[in-house]
């Protein structure tokens, strides 16, 4: 962990020496073909797909940043690699194809919207929508691609915003641990996790603006229908989620689907509590709304 504190200290000092002017296109769009799916739900995630790209005032690429909800885990635990999955084969052709740095920020891809490397002629059971997964670098390649080829066809032709505003807006919330499981993991790590008296944890979210758009973050991994709620109500042209950002803590469902049906008792059991969706709903909306008070 202090490594990768280091490395982000490096990359981060890098880019600030190597800062340049650019202008910007921010486009949304839904990724066709086979790329995701809803492992519990198969229909049940967001198609969208948010790009930005920053380019030089010559029309050079610097950056394109990729924001979709999708777990990178097409080989899975058992394959016996170490390997950036989709995610490198996604960095790749955007960089070969349109120059630059590609990066890549996950979504609402809780519960669980993973990568459709499903081999639908052959079937686990049936009944019930479970395939056999096809496990191979090859299909981290064709999915990789695909996304970046379907990143580059939503932003080619979004209009360049050449001084777009940048702001950025922080809320700090704490978040009560019902589950006896999570708090034995955050009390009992050897790191001294932060802790509250109160059997909370504190997260920060953030709310950026960005010309057109508005980027929320989620510490942890919030369903899909959550993701859909909090786009409708951002009330930007382009809203992006980045799932996963400043902290981790597991997934973040409603109320309403905590415990309901047994397809969601993993999701379940790994959450910090009943109410976690809940609060995470009230105070993003609350930091949309103080963020944007004219």
């Amino acid at each position: 962990m202090n490594l990768v504190c280091e490395r982000a200290a490096e990359a981060l000092n890098e880019a600030l020496d190597r800062l340049e002017p650019v202008r910007i296109q921010v486009a949304t769009g839904e990724a066709v073909g086979k790329i995701a799916y809803n492992y519990y739900a198969p229909d049940l995630y967001d198609r969208r797909m948010s790009v930005i790209r920053a380019a030089s005032p010559t029309g050079k690429t610097v950056a394109t940043l990729v924001n979709y909800a999708i777990h990178p885990e097409v080989l899975g635990n058992d394959v016996g690699l170490l390997s950036p999955d989709l995610v490198g084969p996604l960095r790749e052709e955007i960089e070969a194809k349109s120059g630059g740095l590609a990066v890549f920020m996950n979504g609402a891809q809780g519960g669980m919207v993973t990568a459709d490397n499903r081999l639908l002629d052959k079937a686990a059971d049936a009944a019930r929508g479970y395939w056999h997964d096809e496990r191979s670098w090859d299909e981290c390649l064709r999915i990789g691609r695909l996304m970046a080829s379907e990143a580059l066809r939503i932003v080619a032709d979004a209009p360049a915003q050449d001084d777009p505003a940048l702001s950025c807006s922080s809320r700090v919330v704490r978040f009560p641990v019902e589950s006896d499981l999570i708090w034995a993991v955050i009390a009992g790590s050897p790191l001294d996790y932060p802790r509250n008296a109160d059997r909370t944890v504190s997260a920060r979210l953030n709310l950026v603006t960005l010309g057109d758009a508005r980027i929320l973050t989620i510490p942890g991994e919030a369903l899909p229908n959550i993701g859909f709620y909090l786009k409708r109500k951002m009330g930007g042209k382009h809203n992006l989620l980045f799932g996963l950002t400043n902290d981790a803590f597991g997934y973040m469902l409603t109320r309403v689907d905590f415990h309901s049906f047994s397809r969601y008792d993993y999701v379940s059991r790994t959450s910090l509590g009943e109410e976690t969706g809940e609060i995470l709903i009230e105070n993003a909306l609350k930091l949309v709304e103080e963020a944007t008070k004219p």
